[in-house]
């Protein structure tokens, strides 16, 4: 087996874990689903911060990185680095500057989404 396929393989069955969970938690508690993404956001500062997250996600590449854990992740790295540089004030900074790159490709892809395409009421 190639190390391409293999990177694939990783990242298919550990991103599919984690979609699974959440489609269990889904099934089988009353959380709603905002509530599973925001856990999976906490979950992933938490493992990040604790440097179990990182080994995952050099192991499963993409599969650990691009699901909200990963997001969680980078939120937790951004943190501890800015600490270290700026002290005090980089647990309320290192979080928006770590993420800035995901969350403006968010928003300027939101918006180009909504200037190209109508939007429908869903009554009719």
């Amino acid at each position: 087996m190639t190390d391409t396929l293999l990177i694939y393989i990783k990242a298919f069955v550990v991103g599919g874990l984690l979609c699974a969970v959440g489609q269990l938690l889904i099934d089988k508690t009353r959380l709603t689903p905002a509530r599973i993404l925001s856990l999976y956001v906490v979950a992933g500062v938490v493992l990040g911060g604790l440097g179990l997250y990182g080994p995952l996600v050099e192991w499963a590449g993409a599969g650990a990185s691009v699901p909200l854990t990963g997001f969680g992740n980078v939120l937790a790295k951004g943190v501890k680095a800015a600490v270290q540089e700026e002290g005090f004030l980089g647990i309320f900074t290192g979080g928006f500057t770590a993420a800035a790159a995901g969350i403006g490709a968010a928003v300027f892809l939101g918006l180009a989404v909504a200037v190209v395409f109508k939007s429908k009421d869903k009554s009719g």
